[in-house]
């Protein structure tokens, strides 16, 4: 099973690629265009969904995608935000790659949200959009947008093709690319040289009998023995360690449980981390910063040794101050090193790699005082949810729904969470296994995702519960969308926590002194919308409806939508305000 992309020799990822078949050097036929050229190198790298909207800009594309439609198939889109997203969910689900596809103009530009979305998690996408025909860029012609500028901030690939001979190379480059980022490439292709064939397209003879292939190998990077002795120097030398884990280490479930049980150290999960041990750990204090838990944040105050794995957690104030504890920091990025917190020691690799070099160097530490103590603080804690979870007065608590949500999870279920006030709560009250997966806009903090990112786990795994958890300010973004998972029958769940506002910027308006203004949404019934696209619906208000209506939809083997009528005045809250 896959956790959020982690490229490391036991991905799904790596499996997939190294097993492509032999269609992955087959010659391009003469009569093939540059659009053929695009798909088929597409199949080649393993891409079986194209995320889009149709449009003139794209024609060539649409229809090359239709000719291959047994191979490869195209999810048409209600709004190109939502393909983007898609294409990124899908990435952060199964790490192989997602594509998305949008015509020049308007359609390219609608997929940058989801495309910074995928660049700021390190989800390998590749977006492919249209462009004028060619003698006609630059000259002020319908939908004449400057995509390749566009796109410069977020793409490590990103090229308009001249023709067929490019497109035979620079396919594999920008799938490659999007795959070793990871992150995102962009192909822009003119509406003419979509059309352009290969026995059209003269190959420059510097260019020679240079062709592509589809195969790649993700690099596994582990620091020097010598930097993992000094490592191991501090850990042993450490009374009270502690670890932060985040998305860069949820590969590596196994290791960091060894190496807490080794070193007594407790393990605070950074938001996009949370799955990588599970909640009922007796090692983990649970979530860190705003959304987490008063105990991360007790230890992070009182560590005397700080290890960081593949986390750029962004709450400053919950780590240690600066000189309190020695800091190491494994991640595979070496310019991520050190950018939260100075460290003493920054490794650059594989977390999961690098830590099974590193635990033989290192002896169990027999003081369990410090985490002992932690475990005492986390009793208490989750007590203290319990009752909070437990509170049946009206209007609903969002607490008490999440809390119901979290036991009917499946355990393998796939868990998309939008941004907004429920986040802090999700955050906080989910309580989830190390076999699920959960998928949010962690960095970009985009509303919108939860709908696309479902519908896209759905399709990637159409055996395994996806379940979406949306404010009732991020669904309505992107709730055309729907009719997309109607479209291509994805029994999907949703709930929205429905309090007619934007709960979390209200929040922060009073948090900064100021009067809510702006946060009022008109109210919608949803439980009428869902109906209207064909989706089965409920709605609850109460506590004492909150079990049945979550069973029969989550039992349902339809699309089922769950509006939730939660208290509009029940705040967010940091956590050391929630043991108050």
């Amino acid at each position: 099973m896959s956790k959020l992309f982690d490229p490391s020799l036991d991905s799904p990822a790596a499996e997939r690629q190294a097993s492509l078949s032999a269609d992955a050097n087959a010659q391009a036929s003469s009569g093939d265009n540059t659009a053929d050229i695009v798909v088929d190198r597409l199949i080649a790298w393993d891409v079986d969904t194209v995320f889009g909207l149709i449009g003139d800009g794209i024609n060539p594309l649409v229809e090359a995608l239709r000719k291959r439609r047994a191979e490869i198939r195209f999810i048409a889109v209600r709004h190109e935000e939502s393909a983007a997203f898609m294409a990124s969910g899908y990435a952060k689900y199964t790490g192989r790659i997602g594509a998305c596809l949008a015509t020049s103009g308007p359609g390219a530009v609608h997929l940058l949200n989801g495309l910074y979305d995928a660049m700021f998690e390190q989800a390998p996408v590749i977006a492919i959009t249209g462009l004028p025909v060619h003698d006609l860029i630059g000259s002020h012609f319908v939908q004449d947008v400057d995509t390749v500028s566009m796109m410069k901030d977020l793409a490590k690939c990103n090229v308009a093709l001249s023709g067929p001979q490019q497109a035979l190379t620079m396919v594999d480059l920008a799938c490659r690319t999007a795959l070793s980022g990871p992150g995102v490439s962009h192909i822009a292709i003119a509406k003419d040289v979509q059309l352009r064939k290969l026995s059209e397209d003269k190959a420059s003879l510097k260019r020679g009998h240079l062709k592509g292939s589809a195969s790649w190998l993700p690099r596994i990077a582990v620091a020097p023995e010598e930097h993992l002795a000094a490592a191991a120097e501090i850990l042993n030398a450490a009374s009270r360690p502690m670890i932060l884990a985040g998305r860069g280490a949820l590969s590596a479930g196994a290791e960091i449980g060894q190496l807490a049980e080794l070193l007594a150290a407790p393990v605070a999960k950074a938001l996009l981390g949370r799955t990588v041990i599970p909640d009922d750990s007796p090692f983990t204090t649970g979530g860190i910063g705003d959304l987490g838990t008063l105990p991360s944040k007790k230890a992070a105050a009182e560590c005397d040794t700080f290890l960081i794995l593949g986390s750029t957690m962004p709450y400053l104030a919950y780590y240690p101050k600066i000189g309190q504890a020695r800091c190491i920091q494994i991640d595979r990025e070496s310019a991520r090193l050190g950018l939260r917190h100075p460290v003493e020691i920054g490794l650059t690799g594989d977390v999961a790699a690098t830590l099974r070099r590193l635990l033989p160097m290192l002896k169990r530490n027999d003081d369990r005082r410090f985490l002992e103590s932690v475990q005492s603080q986390m009793k208490k804690w989750r007590e203290k949810l319990a009752v909070i979870e437990g509170d049946r007065s009206l209007p609903l608590k969002p607490q008490f729904l999440v809390s119901h949500i979290s036991r009917l999870l499946d355990d393998d279920a796939m868990i998309s969470v939008d941004t907004g006030a429920h986040t802090i709560f999700c955050g906080r009250h989910l309580q989830l296994r190390s076999t699920q997966q959960l998928a949010l806009s962690g960095t970009l903090a985009s509303m919108g995702p939860a709908l696309p990112y479902a519908i896209a786990a759905k399709l990637a795994f159409p055996a395994r519960q996806s379940v979406a958890l949306a404010g009732d300010g991020g669904f309505t973004m992107l709730m055309g969308d729907l009719i997309t998972a109607v479209k291509y029958k994805t029994p999907i769940k949703i709930v929205i926590f429905k309090n007619n506002s934007l709960a979390l910027d209200a929040w922060e308006q009073r948090e900064a002194g100021q009067e809510e203004f702006g946060a009022e949404l008109e109210a919608i019934d949803f439980v009428a919308f869902a109906q209207a696209c064909g989706v089965e619906a409920y709605r609850c208000s109460s506590p004492d409806d909150v079990e049945s209506t979550l069973k029969q939809a989550f039992s349902s083997p339809n699309i089922c939508l769950v509006e939730a009528n939660v208290d509009p005045k029940e705040w967010p809250v940091k956590p050391e305000d929630l043991m108050e």
